[in-house]
């Protein structure tokens, strides 16, 4: 009867220390997951959705490949956090409801952060901060301020916010299609000043750094573009922004800012 005691005391004892054991594995590797990302996305694999039609953010290159600032950010942050990635190239009309539909993770594609969005998503910490700008002829002196737009042309776009800026400032307004036939109109003459986002000037400059424009005033307003989830992928937003925050300390987010606009454009 002893005898049967100590074997049951010893096969309880066992069973115990392996389920212990079994227990002590899973949270481990728990532990890790969460460390890494992988408990964060299915499989491993961040997909992440992008326009690719959007230079210098999200575009192709001449052999085709997806490039971009937002591209190589979002595949530093998923390197950062342990993590494949995976591009799903989506019309800018159709990728917040690719998002709604968990289509994909987030969104990397210049997503400003403003408080209707703010009402319906969650947001990472910005990589991108930008402000309107007057982009007038080189060597002019006469605009210093936006009031300084009151009584000159400016090219503007009919359905930007910028044309409502140039307006409110007292600017004539000359429709036109987009940044590209904006600034050859200000590079032959035609009109006096333009008003669009510093992001889109700048990659204009780096490209054309000859080009016989200068920037003349700012806003004091930024825009903050950042990665987007839905609000219950609320723990992938932060994940993304710690991942963001470690990049922005070992000075890999200044170093792509550089790379496709010749200036720290984080912050």
């Amino acid at each position: 009867m002893r005898h049967q005691r100590a074997l049951i005391a010893t096969l309880t004892a066992t069973v115990t220390a392996l389920a212990l054991a079994a227990c002590g594995s899973s949270d481990d590797d728990a532990a890790s997951g969460a460390g890494s990302g992988l408990g964060l996305v299915e499989d491993g694999t961040l997909t992440v959705a992008t326009e690719g039609t959007y230079r210098p953010f999200t575009f192709h290159d001449a052999s085709g490949e997806l490039v971009g600032y937002d591209v190589e950010v979002a595949e530093a942050v998923a390197e950062e956090l342990g993590l494949e990635i995976e591009f799903a190239e989506t019309q800018w009309d159709a990728i917040f409801a690719g998002l709604d539909a968990g289509r994909f993770d987030t969104i990397a594609n210049q997503v400003s952060i403003n408080p209707e969005r703010e009402e319906q998503y969650v947001f990472s910490q910005p990589y991108t901060v930008s402000r309107g700008v007057v982009v007038v002829p080189e060597g002019d002196t006469s605009v210093s301020s936006f009031a300084d737009l009151d009584g000159l042309t400016a090219a503007q776009s009919l359905t930007s916010n910028w044309r409502t800026l140039a307006e409110e400032s007292g600017a004539t307004v000359e429709p036109v299609e987009g940044w590209a036939q904006a600034v050859a109109l200000l590079e032959q003459g035609r009109v006096q000043a333009t008003i669009n986002d510093s992001l889109t000037v700048l990659d204009y400059l780096k490209e054309n750094p000859d080009a016989p424009i200068q920037v003349a005033a700012e806003t004091e307003e930024t825009s903050e573009s950042a990665f987007v989830v839905t609000p219950e992928r609320e723990a992938l937003a932060e994940a993304i922004t710690g991942a963001l925050e470690t990049l922005a300390a070992d000075g890999t987010l200044t170093e792509l800012s550089e790379k496709y606009f010749g200036d720290d454009v984080t912050q």
